[in-house]
């Protein structure tokens, strides 16, 4: 008889270990998020897919916050994250430590996930703009390539949460 797994039957590593753990060579920036729970469902699929770490910038809320934690579920404390208030100046330091800079964002540029190749001996960071604007004015010209979801239906937007679980995990597919 099949039955729902109990959470002692997954076998998930603690805090401590996630910690020890290598992490796939992927960093996600979150620029000028203004939902909690989008924040906190970044945190949530970064630790499902052992990233790297997340860079909150601008106004985007920070942990510790009740608001965050519902939707983390205590992510905040397993995946490494830390707060820039110039998402230029995130995005400059992990260039100068060799990663590709991957914007989500739909531009004159930009070029469908599906015919995008991910190299495995490459680091990448990931962009994912603000519910509303997007990606910021002043940071599109800092970004080395423009993906986006293909879409099917009426609507031309994901919610950030959906959006960066799914780039996340076509990344951890092919970096792990």
């Amino acid at each position: 008889m099949v039955h729902k797994l109990k959470l002692e039957e997954l076998n998930r590593i603690d805090v401590e270990t996630f910690k020890k753990v290598d992490k796939i060579p992927l960093v996600i920036i979150l620029d000028n998020i203004r939902s909690m729970h989008n924040v906190g469902a970044a945190f949530r699929t970064a630790d499902a897919f052992l990233i790297e770490k997340i860079i909150l910038c601008g106004i985007t809320p920070q942990p510790p916050h009740r608001e965050i934690h519902k939707a983390a579920l205590g992510a905040t404390e397993s995946v490494d994250w830390s707060h820039e208030t110039d998402t230029n100046a995130a995005i400059s330091d992990l260039r100068s430590k060799d990663y590709e800079i991957i914007g989500i964002e739909q531009t004159t540029g930009s070029k469908l996930i599906t015919d995008f190749t991910i190299d495995t001996s490459k680091k990448y960071a990931l962009v994912l703009g603000n519910e509303v604007e997007g990606i910021s004015d002043e940071v599109l010209p800092n970004i080395d390539v423009f993906l986006e979801i293909p879409q099917l239906g009426t609507k031309h937007s994901l919610n950030v949460s959906v959006c960066g679980g799914i780039v996340m995990w076509e990344f951890a597919k092919a970096l792990k």
